[in-house]
């Protein structure tokens, strides 16, 4: 294929050696490589027509650069995911702001800033989370105006219970338990940082529901060996789904901890991997025989070279370490592969404690393999401990028990 020439002026080109480079070690293919080649050399030129030089480039500004592409007839790399490679590579490098989720203007940005730096830093709260409770936030704060500001010193049980009560009305049980689990946790930082004299935890009202009504979802050993059976083990996904399976199924693992593994947390001397667990904890924890073949294998023949030092990686480009969805997806395609009905991988996790529980674990001894710290949480598996609850079952009167 002939090259395309691109020619790329103004401050970005300095950059056109080093993001080509990027693109393909990212996994991209010659065509498309220039595509964003082209691209690049289209920012630069609006960013020179502009008068605007990188370290101005916000995301308002990209917004805007879009914008224009997709108004001068442009229909490739017009949107924020298509734009999102040349920003990684840009700020990795320090050259442009970084990624900043606007707050809304008004009374509360003051406040609602603080609380986001607490929840990242002294929360460590994954991203994910950090929404979910900022827009909580959002909806409290907005509910508080009056005119154009909020008295913080007025605020009263009252308050707190008519918003819950006013958002949970539709809502279903989980949601509502989200909403006043994240409600606590503003009016909590509320009070420590001083906004509010009072300390209104308490005013917010528990959620209607049984507690540990539900059992323990979990795969039969059958159905394990049909997903594990299906993945290819000549190929590349198949190496890799089947490492990414055996480690979801027999350590338990969520689907954001396999996600974020890095080639560092693995130690193959002693046998152990690191994992990276809620509120930023690292944990090693043991690597079986089958896992540590499977991950040698996936790491030896089917990941690709890559500067990238996650473990598990993407098919496509561009090949960088795979995210919590990634992870389900896998285990989505295993069902699908072997025949049965879609399951999350947070099941397979379900389905390690129940195996090491009818294995003859104690429940203490699952809830530190699962790395629980309320042993509430890890109660939930003594309902499928059959064995265990015949021995407390009473004989039925008149009959044999």
């Amino acid at each position: 294929m002939t090259k395309p020439h691109v020619e790329v002026r103004g401050d970005l080109a300095v950059h056109v050696s080093g993001y080509r480079r990027a693109l393909g070690e990212l996994g991209y293919s010659e065509r498309t490589v220039w595509t964003h080649m082209g691209m690049l050399g289209h920012l630069s030129c609006w960013l020179e027509d502009v008068g605007l030089g990188l370290d101005g480039l916000t995301d308002d500004r990209m917004t805007e650069f879009l914008a224009v592409r997709r108004h001068g007839g442009d229909r490739g790399l017009v949107t924020v995911f298509g734009i999102a490679p040349l920003l990684v590579y840009l700020r990795g490098l320090g050259v442009v702001p970084a990624c900043s989720r606007p707050l809304p203007v008004g009374p509360g940005a003051a406040f609602l800033e603080r609380y986001r730096n607490y929840l990242v830093s002294e929360r460590g709260m994954a991203p994910q989370g950090v929404v979910r409770y900022e827009k909580v936030a959002e909806l409290f704060v907005s509910s508080m105006v009056t005119g154009d500001e909020i008295d913080w010193a007025a605020l009263r049980a009252g308050a707190v219970t008519r918003f819950v009560v006013k958002e949970c009305s539709g809502r279903g049980g989980s949601s509502a338990r989200n909403l006043v689990a994240a409600l606590r946790s503003l009016l909590r930082f509320a009070h420590l940082d001083g906004w509010t004299p009072l300390g209104l935890v308490k005013a917010v009202p528990s959620v209607a529901g049984w507690q540990a009504r539900s059992l323990p979802r979990w795969v039969a050993p059958e159905d394990v060996r049909l997903l594990l059976g299906s993945c290819d083990r000549r190929s590349e996904r198949g190496r890799r789904d089947y490492a990414l399976l055996l480690m979801l199924v027999r350590l338990g693992l969520r689907a954001g901890e396999v996600a974020s593994m890095r080639l560092d947390d693995i130690d193959w001397r002693a046998g152990e991997v690191v994992v990276h667990g809620k509120d930023r904890r690292e944990e090693p924890m043991p690597l079986p025989n089958d896992i540590g073949e499977a991950l040698a294998d996936y790491l030896r023949e089917g990941r690709p070279i890559t500067e990238s030092r996650s473990v598990f990686l993407r098919l496509l480009a561009p090949r960088q370490g795979m995210t919590p969805s990634g992870v389900t997806s896998v285990v989505y395609g295993a069902c699908d592969r072997a025949g049965l009905g879609r399951i999350g991988a947070h099941r397979l996790r379900h389905t390690a404690g129940t195996d090491m529980l009818r294995a003859g674990a104690s429940l203490a001894e699952v809830g530190q393999a699962l790395r629980q710290r309320v042993p509430a949480t890890t109660a939930i598996y003594a309902k499928v401990d059959h064995a265990r609850l015949r021995s407390l079952a009473r004989a039925w009167p008149g009959g044999v028990s």
